[in-house]
């Protein structure tokens, strides 16, 4: 399956993304030279895990009759040593109280099920390459 998302240039710093009929804004912040009116495409990339995860968390609880009201997902970052990019990222589901004890290990494989993350931990390859139009 070959699919296409088309990425354009939406004056001063906004990039815009196109894919199957939604267009996915993004922008820099004022202090790069942005207006802010969107996120970056990285906050992009980090929401992707977050939002991955808890699809599959939401599925897991509703397949089972599991109501989700105050549950949520937690998505922290810390450093590389070096304190460039991220070293590691933390997903805490926080359980709402009467949350079967017998599936917190099963709620925990299922945001581990993310698409997103697994394909950081197993990458694609990248190419890239410029044509005339």
């Amino acid at each position: 399956m070959n699919s296409q998302m088309i990425v354009t240039f939406g004056g001063g710093k906004k990039v815009n993304a196109e894919f199957k009929g939604f267009t996915i804004r993004t922008d820099q912040p004022e202090y790069a030279g942005g207006e802010g009116s969107a996120p970056e495409p990285f906050t992009l990339f980090l929401a992707s895990i977050g939002t991955c995860a808890g699809i599959f968390v939401y599925s897991f609880c509703q397949s089972r009759g599991i109501p989700a009201e105050g549950m949520r997902i937690v998505q922290s970052h810390e450093p590389k040593a070096s304190g460039r990019g991220i070293g590691k990222i933390t997903l805490t589901i926080e359980l709402p109280p009467g949350f079967p004890e017998k599936y917190r290990e099963a709620v925990i494989n299922a945001a581990n099920l993310c698409a997103v993350k697994k394909h950081i931990q197993e990458p694609p390859e990248f190419v890239v390459d410029a044509v005339m139009k």
